[in-house]
């Protein structure tokens, strides 16, 4: 039998796909430890208002279009049967693109990721493997029968997260079958061709793969899941070991060297936070669960910077703020922490995920979506060629300028999945046929409350802008059901009222539960109060911070568009206007006397820039003269302990003006303090 000549059966299924409704939320089955709360299914929540910008400008940019002009996925593409990408490319962009084909509807995206789903499902081999031919499929013209004549396991673990989402949105019966097959693929291979005989990818990241086999467990209970489930937790990276043990997170902190980097490497340990959690559900063992919180502490105590994300340059670097931040770690990081939310429901995963979207997600792109930082700093006055203080100096220094290919290539094709898994987690499913907003965003979401009956739940907001979120009921009839509401860490106290009348006030942190019959046009207003304070990061360094947002000084910027032969277009930023500032002591000890915040009117569209930053915060500083870049860099003027740094300080005060950290380019976050 010869498969070498696949051929894209025409797509006759396509219309039914696309008509069809997202699946219920789905539930652990037994012996599975129950979730606390269920991911809803893709199409079930829509994005509204300035996250409906958001994606309206990805799918006019990079996400609806990279296909057509990435030569890695444009020409002979292996996940349609060619000769061209047959790795992780394709699958990461999918894994972004399908979901914002659903999101906001759009068939003409739909149509176009459709071809490498429906390529995937109609040409898997008898024995259950599946994607791109093998080199041993090309050289014999056979269909891969066993392990080791297939290829790396991890770009189909990439590919199965689309397939779920895929089946999430539109219940397509082909795709249950396919994936058993494959786990069944799995399940007979992996003793003798385990997840690191391809490569050390596959081990690191064996959660994600983990994940789907629950997923699967959980919609036919076929019981030899459970027993794969134990497998691949065995050959993944011992992350559990890692995290519950502290020393690795340690040594992580000290060593930059060549010895085992792949327990090091930012994106490999953003995917591995989800592993503990995850194979909780299968173990029910509450130190699974501890050892993912120690690990998160830990790891945000030595590694983690303002903008709430952890240092990877590649490697995990400590909480210097000119440390740099990869933009797939970011995006891997928040999946991971939606998922530590769905099984654990701790408000804290919570407030670290909305920090790291609001904050660091949105600096890392341009304003249209086809150009990205492979590397971001927190505290950036310059963006340019060269090799900073990153742990992965690449020979032509091209891992902090914007540009489509920039650095490695890995973002530019997984970047499309945060902003779109993050508006898919705005909302979960409890187990009383009710629904949670966990992170909050313009959006509807629709599900089945008690008896069938059919609720849309409007969410209108300027959040993390704002600070009310009015959320108004639509149903055929009266209906009960629970409604539960996040209540941030932040928050001092929140307010809830019900068609106008003021109903309870909660501290923060914490998730409350509304228990009522409500009717049609039952109008929610929940009032989370944002004060400016300051929190201490790295070097003896000061944020300021209100609500969500963290706020970095405005710089004003040249911008160059420059070329770079093996890496094409790239755009560099110089500064233009005085960023070495210290705050004043005054500022640190009184916020809230001491700093004006200024709202002004939404823009429509809102893109994160300088230019539409609807709020800012004006305060008092000093300069340092003697902080200058350095190499391209603003390294960290020393401050003693009792905070304060020691040095020249200009005498004259001088007026800044703080922005949203996610509308910069350039930026101090991070301040000095100065009497």
């Amino acid at each position: 039998m010869r498969i070498c000549s696949f051929s894209l059966i025409a797509v006759t299924l396509l219309s039914a796909a696309a008509l069809a409704q997202p699946t219920a939320p789905l539930a652990n089955r037994a012996p599975l430890a129950p979730q606390k709360y269920m991911e809803m299914p893709l199409g079930s929540i829509k994005p509204q208002g300035w996250l409906r910008d958001q994606f309206l400008i990805m799918n006019q940019g990079t996400t609806g279009h990279l296909d057509e002009y990435y030569p890695k996925l444009k020409n002979d593409n292996g996940w349609l049967g060619g000769k061209g990408d047959n790795w992780e490319e394709t699958p990461y962009w999918l894994d972004g693109a399908l979901p914002l084909a659903y999101l906001l509807d759009d068939k003409p995206l739909q149509e176009k990721v459709l071809r490498y789903v429906n390529w995937s499902l109609n040409n898997q081999r008898p024995s259950g493997y599946f994607g791109p031919l093998s080199k041993y499929e090309r050289e014999t013209g056979k269909p891969v029968t066993s392990g080791e004549q297939g290829e790396d396991w991890w770009p189909r673990m990439v590919m199965l997260k689309v397939m779920q989402q895929y089946y999430q949105a539109t219940g397509d019966k082909r795709v249950i079958p396919f994936m058993t097959k494959y786990f069944q693929y799995q399940y007979n291979n992996l003793a003798k061709t385990p997840l690191g005989k391809f490569t050390e990818w596959s081990t690191a990241r064996g959660g994600d793969n983990l994940l789907t086999v629950y997923w699967l467990y959980n919609l036919t209970g076929d019981k030899f899941l459970l027993e794969l489930g134990d497998l691949l937790n065995k050959q993944t990276t011992p992350w559990t070991q890692y995290f519950g043990g502290r020393n690795w997170v340690m040594a992580a902190a000290a060593q930059q060297n060549d010895t085992a980097w792949m327990d090091r490497h930012a994106v490999n340990v953003g995917m591995g936070l989800k592993l503990p959690v995850v194979y909780y559900q299968g173990k029910k063992a509450p130190q699974l669960l501890a050892a993912f919180k120690t690990g998160w502490t830990d790891m945000m105590t030595l590694h983690g910077l303002p903008h709430g994300m952890f240092s990877g340059d590649e490697d995990l670097h400590g909480n210097d703020p000119t440390q740099g931040v990869e933009l797939c770690a970011l995006v891997e990081t928040m999946f991971s922490l939606e998922q530590a939310i769905s099984i654990t429901g701790d408000p804290m995963y919570m407030d670290a995920l909305e920090r790291m979207t609001f904050n660091a997600l949105p600096t890392q792109t341009t304003d249209d979506y086809n150009s990205r930082q492979y590397f971001q700093m927190a505290n950036q006055v310059q963006v340019s060629r060269g090799v900073f203080d990153f742990s992965l100096p690449f020979d032509r220094g091209m891992n902090n300028v914007f540009g489509p290919y920039a650095g490695y290539t890995c973002c530019t094709v997984n970047m499309h999945q945060g902003w779109t898994k993050f508006a898919t987690h705005l909302w979960y499913a409890t187990p009383e046929q009710g629904v949670a907003a966990l992170a909050y965003a313009p959006s509807t979401v629709t599900f089945p409350a008690s008896g069938g009956t059919m609720v849309t739940i409007q969410e209108t907001t300027n959040y993390p802008f704002a600070d009310q979120i009015n959320f108004a009921i639509s149903a055929a009839k009266p209906v009960s059901f629970p409604l539960e509401l996040r209540i941030p860490g932040w928050c001092r106290e929140a307010t809830v009222l019900v068609n106008g009348q003021k109903l309870r006030s909660d501290k923060g942190g914490q998730v409350i539960r509304l228990m009522q019959v409500w009717k049609p046009g039952d109008q929610i207003t929940l009032q989370l109060p944002m004060q400016v304070t300051t929190s201490n990061w790295g070097r003896n360094s000061r944020t300021v911070e209100r609500g969500p947002l963290v706020y970095a000084l405005k710089v004003a910027a040249k911008v160059d568009k420059k070329e770079e032969p093996k890496e094409g277009t790239y755009y560099e930023y110089r500064p233009e206007s005085p960023w070495n500032y210290g705050l004043l002591q005054s500022v640190v000890k009184d916020p809230v006397q001491n700093t004006q915040v200024v709202e002004k009117p939404f823009p429509a569209p809102f893109v994160w820039n300088e230019a539409s930053a609807p709020i800012e915060i004006r305060t008092t500083g000093r300069q340092i003269p003697n902080w200058q870049l350095v190499d391209g860099v603003a390294r960290q003027p020393v401050s003693a302990r009792d905070g304060y740094y020691k040095g020249e300080v200009s005498d004259k005060t001088d007026s800044l003006t703080l922005i949203p950290y996610g509308c910069t380019k350039l930026r101090i976050v991070a301040f000095p303090v100065v009497k």
